[in-house]
């Protein structure tokens, strides 16, 4: 009697013909370590995931694909860096990848940071003066008034203003990173 096959067992026989490529074999072994390393950085950079978690788990890939994922990492940690965040995670994630201290543009980065942060309250404080003055003008003042100095178009006028001018530095100390 005829042996009656199930639709799986029909698609298992066609796909025996079908082989994947070497090419597409890299192709997706490439995707796997991208969404790995993805999430390495991601759950680092939140703070899920300590460093050294994150080398243990490099030490169980084979050495291309270690110096493929350390150099993703590095250059997302290096894309990361901004004006907003304390970057200090980063900073420690970078020198220990790199196996190099950082401690120079470190410094310069804090430094960048704090000038940053005072420039960024002194326009606040100006914006507040001026956005209490047109208050006044209008008839409205008192302690009971709040100002929402974010939302106003002046600050944010002012805070791209003040991002341009410091996003350059940001930027220069960045491709330092990069060419350790």
């Amino acid at each position: 009697m005829a042996e009656i096959k199930s639709t799986l067992e029909l698609a298992m026989e066609r796909t025996k013909k079908i082989g994947i490529s070497e090419k597409e074999r890299k192709e997706i072994k490439q995707k796997e370590i991208g969404q790995k390393v993805n999430a390495l950085s991601h759950r680092y950079m939140q703070g899920h995931l300590s460093l050294n978690e994150i080398l243990r788990e490099m030490e169980k890939m084979d050495e291309k694909t270690q110096t493929i994922a350390k150099e993703t990492l590095v250059s997302q940690w290096i894309d990361a860096l901004s004006l907003k965040n304390e970057d200090e995670r980063l900073l420690k994630g970078i020198e220990s990848l790199r196996h190099r201290t950082t401690d120079q543009l470190k410094e310069k980065h804090h430094q960048l940071l704090s000038q940053y942060r005072r420039e960024e309250e002194k326009i606040k404080e100006k914006v507040r003066a001026q956005l209490t003055e047109a208050l006044k003008r209008e008839g409205i003042h008192g302690s009971a008034v709040e100002l929402n100095i974010e939302a106003s178009p002046l600050w944010k006028k002012e805070g791209e203003n003040l991002d341009h001018l410091y996003s350059s530095k940001l930027e220069e100390i960045k491709e330092a990173l990069r060419s350790l």
